[in-house]
């Protein structure tokens, strides 16, 4: 009893004033960390890392939360949700989660997938004809080459969700890339739905289908083929469908003028290079909802989203996915002699493979994080980042705003403070 209650001492002592709020809102049921394997002594190294990493200037702020075996270990805020205003940063900050959107437009294809109005191996073009007389940069031709050939098989719902559609964000890396736009926002903010379609169809693929991973905006082209498949937008269909079960109050696309005032804002400048950087407002009305990476939320609901892919598509009752579904969601699916790799994408990433909207770890074997074979995750470019380790029973949610090179610091650091604290 003694023991119990000095570690319930220790553990509020690690939190500070934010129990009390933290209690209030516990997105998942709590537990003291002994009691699922975990030492609050070394939680306490991460809340002084986070802390000391405000405090250098690093980062504005973040909310941090970890659970293991179902059940909440770590929920803290740290720092500021508008460091300029000098305005505390609380438990319910909502973030710009940029293509952390992508794993939930996942999940809503693969409820389609599960209803039979859709399947993996389907042309993309069945659903959004525009698709159907995309042609591919002719190899060997140089970086202002002009010239095509035709596909040698079609764009499937498969390649939009592995990343192997030869659908690039768009650059200046060769006459093809330019015929993309360059980011899943500026599509969302730039372009109707029908329009983005449209623009994708005219464009030269750099790859042929199925022969390359390469991040882009396939994901944004699925979340429009989930349209046209459910009839609704996708921010209905996952209000719908994934939000409200999943309890997911805070998450959607844009955020309505009652919950601005907890919108996270990034440092003015990024620390590490001296330049102005913002994210997006969130307040404007988009074009369309692009599921690649328009999407907002808080580290509350995104644990309940990334608890439910630990518990194989279910959470308090509610089943989202079929186990088979999760399943080869999160099963590494590119094939053997795929080029291009995640790790260009995200250093962080080396030696992942790719299922269906998430990396997945393969083996130890050219890994520079910790973890376990099969453990899944990814990020968004403004700073945010989750994974899920089945091995480990964990699920970890980072919500900050470092949209610089700060951001490959923190999933590091998150990854090795997490899995430090770990005893059994």
């Amino acid at each position: 009893m003694l023991r119990s209650l000095a570690l319930l001492g220790a553990f509020t002592l690690a939190l500070g004033a934010a129990v009390p709020s933290a209690r209030a809102a516990d997105p998942l049921p709590r537990a003291l960390p002994e009691e699922v394997g975990m030492s609050s002594e070394r939680l306490g190294r991460l809340e002084a890392a986070m802390r000391a990493e405000v405090e250098a200037g690093r980062m504005p702020g973040a909310v941090v939360a970890i659970a293991r075996r179902g059940r909440l270990v770590h929920y803290q805020a740290y720092g500021y949700l508008d460091r300029a205003a000098g305005t505390p940063m609380p438990l319910d900050a909502i973030f710009a989660m940029a293509s952390m959107t992508k794993p939930i437009t996942g999940v809503a294809a693969m409820m389609l997938l599960e209803e039979g109005r859709l399947a993996l191996g389907d042309p993309a073009a069945t659903y959004l004809p525009p698709l159907a007389a995309m042609r591919v940069a002719a190899p060997d031709q140089g970086a202002e080459g002009t010239a095509t050939v035709p596909v040698a098989q079609p764009v499937t719902v498969q390649d939009l969700m592995r990343h192997t559609s030869g659908i690039p964000y768009g650059s200046d890396r060769s006459a093809a890339y330019r015929t993309f736009p360059p980011s899943s926002i500026g599509s969302g903010t730039g372009y109707s739905g029908a329009d983005f379609i449209r623009k994708i169809g005219e464009a030269t693929l750099v790859s042929q289908p199925g022969t390359t991973w390469e991040y882009g905006l396939s994901v944004d082209v699925l979340g429009r083929l989930v349209e046209e498949v459910s009839g609704q937008n996708l921010g209905a269909f996952m209000e719908e469908r994934i939000f409200r079960p999943l309890g997911m109050a805070d998450t959607g696309f844009t955020v309505p003028a009652e919950k601005a005032g907890r919108v996270a804002r990034p440092l003015p400048q990024d620390p590490a290079t001296g330049r102005p950087q913002t994210v997006p407002d969130l307040s404007k009305p988009l074009g369309f909802e692009c599921g690649g990476g328009c999407g907002r939320t808080t580290a509350a609901d995104y644990i309940r989203f990334a608890q439910m892919l630990l518990n194989r598509g279910t959470l308090e009752g509610r089943r989202i996915l079929s186990p088979r579904a999760v399943e080869a969601m999160v099963t590494d699916r590119l094939p053997a002699d795929a080029r291009g790799s995640v790790g260009v994408t995200d250093p962080t990433k080396a030696g992942y493979g790719f299922g269906l909207t998430v990396a997945v770890r393969r083996d130890a074997r050219g890994t520079n994080l910790l973890g376990n074979p099969g453990d899944y995750s990814w990020s968004g470019s403004y700073g945010t980042h989750f994974w899920v380790d089945p091995k480990e029973e964990m699920a970890v949610v980072l919500m900050t705003l470092t949209p610089g090179e700060t951001r490959l610091r923190y999933r590091r650091l998150l990854n090795a403070l997490a899995y430090q604290a770990i005893v059994e």
